[in-house]
């Protein structure tokens, strides 16, 4: 048998062992067509439309190059291999056949294969589409704004058969600025010299340049500000600056049936871009007042005793918690049903409701409502974990199964471009249906199944995990587009579905995401993703912050001192919780552990007891009851960040854009107008630098003025941070008395 898949699976990062390589070669040059065959498989052979026969090569798989870099010319410098095991589509036994090719016009071709018994098998017949650039076709760029910064001199389309796919232009670049922004980022807040691209993508951990949540959107600062937005939803790249350092250079995706693109151009200070963008995007809602409270979570978490218990020792600690995230609530196959509850499966995938549902005494959440009821009483905000998925893998029978019958017959999920419904092609929830959230029915079959939960169960808010599943530009999506267009646009349209359901009910929505893109700040709350507990995921959530911020994702934090791998140590805890007090949200989160012991959980008491440490505990409830009196401010704060365009997290240039000291500080922020924050971001250490710009500034933790603006060296102890206030706002307003009395122990 063999495979051979010309677009492969649709990883925005990695060849596939059987496809073709690149999938659009350009005419004139070599491409590789890769093939996975049977162990019985003696000879493989290209034979193309003309009669030309190129014989294909065995390989062993480790042996081939898979990564791609983010710009289409690169090749990454840390390319992965991956293993026969974990590649092969037939058998554990399989080989990679490579044959090198060359074309100079559109042709065909099928592999032919002959086996160890003589037997001859081929694959259906492909077709090869020669790209080349040029400076002449039919499609056009439409400039909205001030259009100086666009050099002409530079357009160039990638032109095929059916006409352009793609566009490459470059924007004007002086030697002094610095560009920020582009979505949510870790390597670097000032991009300029890297090369980046933007496209949803799910990097477990160690995100580097790939990220969750990009926005082809950028804010350039130095001399004459501006700022720019490529408006597609398509697939884009940008060298800022690293090939030619005068020049940013914009390359994007197009439909070869429309190959227009709009570029969005800005003049002026960076909140103006920010603002200008938000209105043509999606301005942020205020959110509720309970976001800026503490949260907390583990994904071990899976029992109402277990929930109720860890509030209840928080609060014992007298470290406070506003908000609590339930990972493991439900049956993981519906997210809609709580585990071990019971019910009648209906057929049609028709909405539940409360009294449809029992909870056994004995089971994991023998009384939801009561459970919730209590922890409102203490003050405490619920939400609850979702996924954007419906699993196929859990047999024949029970509500998953008429899930799975439902969605498909009714055309609700995402298809692949033979009109089959799409299978999921990553590594989690593998083989598992998308709903196709294009379409209204979808969205209103999705919204009511969850109706009770908030209606009758009283739930806060959804953690809106995920978004990341659509892969391969030939997808099919009901609003008539592909893949191409709509894969970026699915975590937006996910959580939109959530926040419509909290309309359809009367209430303020609050939903929790990883994944997003253009528009996600229309539907706040974010999180930074999956990420170890080191001192180098400190560094890079703040980054992520910082740049998240400028593409409106204001409502943002990350998993305090990390979330997976062995625990943080005191140090790293302390300062991450130091740091996380000042983020727009404030919470920790532990991964799954497989319950054993000792535990991974993040809670304070659980890091003081691994390490030995006590004072976590005296930290913990100092910056939580910090963080609980900053409650005020955050409000005001996000009121003027919506109304101006400055982040609430954000970097310094917002403020000081004609500043060249603050790009030494890259790691330090302003959280709304009056505060100023240095966190310390390496181990063992208990100084920092601070710049602090012109002004009149307070140490928050001493009350002390700050002789002059410019550079200070702050030793800064686990029971503080580098947080300057300026010093009109320190005693007055909803700044005043703040940081008086609090705990030390």
């Amino acid at each position: 048998m063999i495979s051979h898949t010309p677009f492969g699976s649709g990883h925005p990062y990695r060849h596939d062992l059987d496809q073709r390589v690149p999938p659009h070669p350009l005419a004139g040059e070599r491409f590789e067509v890769r093939a996975l065959a049977d162990s019985d498989v003696t000879h493989l052979a290209i034979v193309f439309g003309d009669g030309t026969v190129i014989d294909m090569t065995p390989i062993d798989p480790a042996d081939v190059e898979q990564e791609i870099g983010p710009f289409p010319a690169q090749r990454s410098v840390d390319g992965h291999l991956a293993s026969a095991a974990e590649s092969a589509r037939l058998d554990a036994n399989a080989k990679v056949w490579i044959g090198s090719c060359r074309i100079d016009s559109l042709t065909s071709y099928r592999i032919v294969g002959r086996a160890v018994d003589g037997s001859i098998t081929e694959t259906s017949s492909h077709r090869v589409d020669a790209l080349h650039w040029t400076t002449h076709c039919s499609g056009t760029i439409d400039l909205v704004g001030p259009s100086d910064r666009f050099r002409a001199d530079t357009v160039r389309w990638l032109v095929g058969a059916d006409g352009p796919r793609r566009v490459r232009f470059g924007l004007r670049l002086d030697p002094d600025q610095h560009i920020i922004g582009l979505g949510e980022r870790y390597a670097t807040v000032d991009h300029r010299g890297e090369v980046l691209d933007a496209v949803v993508f799910e990097q477990y951990k160690h995100q580097g340049r790939r990220t969750y949540l990009p926005v082809p959107m950028a804010v350039v600062v130095g001399g004459d500000h501006w700022g720019f937005h490529v408006d597609t939803s398509r697939r884009t790249w940008f060298d800022l600056g690293a090939s030619d350092t005068g020049m940013i250079t914009i390359e994007a995706e197009l439909d070869p049936a429309a190959p227009d693109l709009r570029v969005r151009l800005w003049s002026g200070p960076p909140q103006g871009t920010v603002r200008q963008f938000l209105a043509a995007t999606g301005v942020p809602p205020t959110p509720p007042a309970w976001i800026f409270q503490p949260w907390i979570s583990s994904n071990e978490w899976n029992t109402q005793a277990r929930v109720e218990a860890e509030v209840a020792r928080s609060l014992a600690e007298g470290i406070a918690v506003g908000v609590v995230v339930i990972e493991a609530w439900s049956d993981e196959s519906t997210f809609v049903a709580w585990r071990d509850a019971t019910y009648e499966v209906h057929p049609d995938a028709s909405p539940h409701r409360l009294a449809d549902f029992s909870f056994p005494a004995e089971g994991a959440w023998p009384d939801p409502v009561a459970m919730v009821a209590r922890l409102h009483e203490q003050g405490v905000r619920v939400l609850l974990w979702q996924i954007p998925l419906i699993p196929t893998d859990r047999g024949d029978d029970g509500q998953v199964a008429a899930d799975v019958r439902s969605i498909v017959d009714q055309e609700r999920c995402v298809r692949d471009a033979d009109g089959a419904p799409h299978r999921n092609r990553g590594w989690w929830f593998p083989g598992a249906l998308l709903p196709d959230f294009t379409n209204p029915s979808v969205r209103a079959w999705w919204r009511d199944r969850r109706r009770y939960l908030i209606e009758e169960v009283g739930i806060d808010g959804f953690k809106t995990d995920g978004g990341e599943h659509p892969w391969g530009h030939d997808l099919r999506y009901h609003d008539g587009t592909r893949g191409d267009e709509t894969n970026n646009r699915f975590p937006v349209l996910y959580a939109q579905t959530f926040h419509e359901l909290f309309d359809t009910v009367g209430a303020t929505a609050v939903t929790f995401s990883r994944a997003g893109f253009t528009g996600a700040a229309a539907f706040p709350c974010h999180w930074a993703g999956d990420d170890d507990s080191t001192w180098d995921g400190l560094q890079a959530a703040i980054r992520a912050g910082l740049s998240a911020g400028v593409a409106g994702i204001y409502f943002w934090t990350w998993d305090l001192a990390g979330f997976s791998g062995p625990i943080p140590d005191a140090d790293l805890y302390k300062r991450a919780t130091a740091m996380s007090a000042f983020c727009p949200i404030m919470q920790y989160h532990a991964e799954y552990n497989h319950h054993r012991v000792p535990s991974g959980d993040r809670t304070p008491w659980n890091i003081a007891e691994r390490t030995g440490d006590p004072t976590v505990l005296a930290v913990s409830r100092r910056f939580a009851e910090l963080r609980r009196r900053l409650v005020p401010y955050l409000v005001e704060q996000s009121i003027r960040s919506i109304a101006s365009g400055k982040p609430l997290m954000r970097p310094l240039c917002f403020d000081h854009p004609d500043n060249p000291d603050i790009w030494r500080s890259p790691l330090q922020f302003q959280l709304g107008d009056s505060l100023v924050v240095a966190p310390v971001t390496e181990p063992g250490t208990s100084e920092v630098d601070v710049y602090l710009p012109p002004g009149d500034w307070i140490d928050c933790f001493t009350g002390a003025a700050v002789g002059a603006p410019g550079r200070h060296r702050r030793n800064v102890s686990h029971m503080e941070i580098a947080v300057f206030a300026r010093a009109a706002d320190f005693r007055s307003g909803v700044l005043d008395g703040v940081f008086a009395g609090l705990p030390n122990r």
